[in-house]
């Protein structure tokens, strides 16, 4: 499978709280030489192969429709029913349906472990087959364990892998924090050749050390940010937590068009999280 790097120079955006984001990049090139730690002690595993509710001891959700779709304008509500969020055939699946379902007319469901599990620095990866369509916004994420105490964005979000629908074949990774968020995130794209991320299993991935958070897909490097590439306080030094969550609409991707197929269903195989020895 062959890989390349996409550089939007104005049209890339970052998993935030308030909408819409402009891109700022850092000045990273995947050919030069990159900080990899050999982050080998798992902490943290989920494989999704006990079938039904996802392990409560690891996950919690979010249910609602958050403030003013939590932040993006979103159209789902997240739910925690079966319908929505399930484990089965050896993984989890986040499901996005069309229906009318407490004012909303779309619903989801968004998997957090926050107050479950938190760590600071490492390797996190999950193994996810995305859905497709118009106004499909899945993302692996995190944010910092202050969360509830500070606010957003000083505490800071980690985006592993956000994707438009729209485009199959792009997913970005980003940074948020003070002084670089909402419409200045540092972010950065990448493109498959010759295949689409809604038509098979990717590994999404970073690195996460004391000054560095390296981008994966497939354990191919495409991005670095340090704190030099931060336009503002660099805020990745505390504990984080993951979020898993399917979106419908919103300002990142837009409202579902005619064409949109529903249910969608994005399956993760696994997650799994490292620290160095």
């Amino acid at each position: 499978m062959n890989f390349k790097k996409l550089l939007a120079p104005n049209k890339m955006y970052g998993l935030s709280f308030l909408g819409l984001a402009l891109t700022l990049f850092t000045s990273c090139d995947p050919d030069e030489t990159q900080v990899v730690t050999n982050f080998t002690t798992i902490t943290m595993q989920d494989e999704f192969d006990v079938a039904g509710a996802p392990n409560s001891d690891v996950w919690g959700f979010d249910v609602g429709r958050g403030t003013n779709g939590w932040g993006n304008n979103e159209m789902q509500y997240y739910t925690d029913r079966p319908e929505n969020v399930v484990v089965e055939d050896g993984m989890l699946k986040i499901t996005a349906v069309s229906e009318s379902y407490q004012g909303a007319a779309y619903t989801s469901a968004r998997l957090k472990t926050q107050g479950k599990f938190e760590q600071k620095y490492g390797r996190f990866e999950a193994r996810i087959k995305l859905p497709w369509g118009q106004g499909i916004w899945p993302a692996f994420w995190m944010l910092g364990s202050n969360f509830d105490t500070v606010s957003w964005p000083q505490c800071g979000e980690i985006d592993i892998m956000e994707f438009k629908g729209q485009e199959p074949t792009i997913i970005s990774g980003s940074l948020h924090g003070p002084g670089y968020s909402a419409a200045s995130p540092v972010t950065k794209s990448f493109e498959l050749t010759n295949d689409r991320f809604d038509t098979g299993f990717h590994v999404f991935g970073i690195e996460w050390g004391e000054d560095y958070i390296n981008y994966y897909v497939d354990d191919v490097l495409y991005n670095q940010i340090t704190p030099e590439d931060a336009d503002g306080e660099w805020v990745f030094d505390q504990p984080f937590f993951i979020i898993l969550n399917l979106a419908v609409g919103g300002g990142y991707v837009g409202a579902p068009s005619n064409a949109t197929v529903f249910p969608q269903e994005m399956l993760v195989d696994y997650v799994r999280v490292y620290a160095a020895e």
